[in-house]
């Protein structure tokens, strides 16, 4: 009988995973009847120290890669999309705010707050954010820079004064994104996410309102409006997805080219950092992108998370993360992964089996190297997965995990390096990179973000110019509709799916 899978949570928490899990039939880890390598997944929300990274058994998994801080921090998301714009063109990455790391820029912010103001003719706001905070903590919106007050490192980035309201309230989107791997990129978006409300109706006047500009759940649900009905919005201060994308379809807005430009985000900003992330093909990471659409429908990019909150405030949030969560561990695949954790206990071989120390990567190819004793060979989906342990040729005859090319049985050939596919859905998560056969080959071995970038933008412009002739068509058919009678429509119509631009 196989061993059961085990998990381990740092200080004891979040609450959700252990539930998924035990559901599932899980169980937790005990050090206290469980030897330090036995577990298969270890969940934490803060940071893992590289010890964690070297010592990794190949039936492990951490829920963080390594060095992901450089875009989930705010002043180094700031430093790295600024670098992206200078190299790429503001052309590209042009759906981040303008933005100052203070005190450093401060002479810089100086300058172009000057001359916005002289540009403009209008007030210009800019909204000020300490780096190391989350949860809307130390947040301030201001016009006049004498109210710029600071005592610790800060971002200073132009407002977006203008954004698309509901019922007179903002919001945001907090879209959920697990990168599988950085080398090579898998990215997949979960159909499901969350709508944040302000729970107080959007005012520019009242800059220091927070209830009107601020849609962290952690500030609103203590608004003396929280459980008020709020027009379309309702009780609360959450949607589903869904319920968005049933907002969408009545706007005059083109929802294929909005959903593309923000999996652009998602992308772009992930080239920022994925070629400095070491390999590490037993990590996997959810993160929070957040983002504001404006009147234009326009996508902004506010920030990064690197533990998206999973506590459970309303129906909304029961409704989206748990399924999220377990979505999460089925793409992680651990069908066959624990099996060969129960053989090598059985056999004893668990203190032989050590990763190498050297780095954070497996061995990338099979050259000057030789078989150890021990292979194992699981079938999976009409495929044979070898998992060889090889030795390298050097003094301190360091035993390295690899993991062999898969072997196709239908055709009985091997794939060639690189050339597998990740599945295109896993519950409600969808690829959304790589999306076709020139991003799987530019983003194996070195990441050629060039091309990534020229096929993002062949992408959003085709589906641009479908979306012009669709909706062209269903303006024509509306105009059909009304004249003989028929409903409009915002009475229903085909939801509109996160992957509809790149399935």
């Amino acid at each position: 009988m196989a061993a059961s899978l085990v998990f381990r949570l740092h200080d004891r928490g979040p609450e959700l995973v252990r539930e998924v899990l035990l559901e599932r039939g899980w169980e937790e880890y005990d050090k206290r009847h469980r030897q330090d390598e036995d577990w298969n997944l270890y969940w934490r929300a803060s940071l893992f120290h590289k010890s964690d990274y070297y010592n990794l058994m190949p039936w492990q998994r951490l829920n963080h890669h390594p060095k992901t801080i450089g875009i989930t921090r705010k002043d180094f998301l700031t430093r790295n999309l600024r670098r992206m714009r200078t190299t790429f063109g503001s052309g590209v990455y042009d759906f981040s705010p303008i933005a100052f790391i203070l005190p450093n820029d401060y002479t810089r912010f100086l300058a172009e707050y000057n001359r916005q103001r002289v540009s403009q003719g209008l007030p210009v706001h800019w909204i000020c954010k300490p780096v190391d905070l989350s949860r809307g903590r130390g947040i301030f919106i201001f016009e006049d820079v004498k109210d710029l007050v600071y005592d610790s490192t800060v971002i200073v980035q132009r407002y977006i004064s203008n954004p698309l309201l509901i019922s007179g309230y903002k919001f945001d989107l907090r879209i959920y994104v697990c990168v599988k791997s950085f080398s090579p990129l898998i990215v997949y978006i979960h159909q499901e996410g969350l709508v944040r409300f302000a729970t107080e109706k959007y005012q520019l006047s009242h800059l220091d309102n927070l209830y009107s500009h601020l849609t962290n759940t952690s500030i609103n649900k203590f608004s003396p409006f929280y459980k008020t009905e709020k027009g379309k919005v309702g009780q609360g201060c959450k949607w589903t997805m869904s319920k968005f994308r049933h907002f969408l379809h009545c706007q005059e807005a083109n929802e294929l080219l909005l959903w593309q430009r923000i999996n652009n985000i998602v992308t772009l900003t992930l080239l920022a950092i994925a070629p400095s992330v070491p390999h590490c093909p037993n990590c996997v990471e959810l993160l929070g992108f957040d983002i504001l659409i404006d009147v234009n429908f326009k996508p902004w990019l506010l920030e990064v998370n690197y533990s998206p909150a999973l506590t459970l405030d309303c129906q909304a949030d029961i409704t989206v993360k748990k399924s999220l969560i377990s979505d999460l561990i089925d793409l992680m695949n651990y069908r066959w992964v624990d099996r060969f954790r129960d053989r090598a206990y059985k056999r004893k071989l668990h203190k032989c089996l050590k990763v190498s120390r050297s780095s954070y990567v497996s061995m990338p190819a099979l050259t000057n190297v030789k078989c150890s004793t021990l292979k194992v060979v699981e079938k999976n989906n009409h495929m044979l997965v070898s998992f060889l342990f090889l030795k390298r040729k050097s003094s301190k005859n360091q035993v390295v995990y690899v993991r062999q090319r898969p072997v196709n049985t239908a055709s009985g050939q091997s794939r060639e390096r690189g050339a597998a596919v990740p599945p295109v859905r896993v519950g409600d998560f969808i690829r959304t990179f790589p999306f076709n056969t020139a991003t799987v080959r530019a983003s194996q071995d070195s990441l050629d973000v060039r091309k990534v970038i020229q096929e993002l933008h062949k992408l959003t412009n085709k589906l641009s110019n479908c979306s012009r002739l669709n909706r062209r068509r269903r303006l024509d058919s509306v105009r059909d509709s009304e004249g003989e009678g028929g409903l409009s429509p915002c009475s229903g119509g085909p939801q509109i799916h996160l992957s509809s631009a790149t399935s």
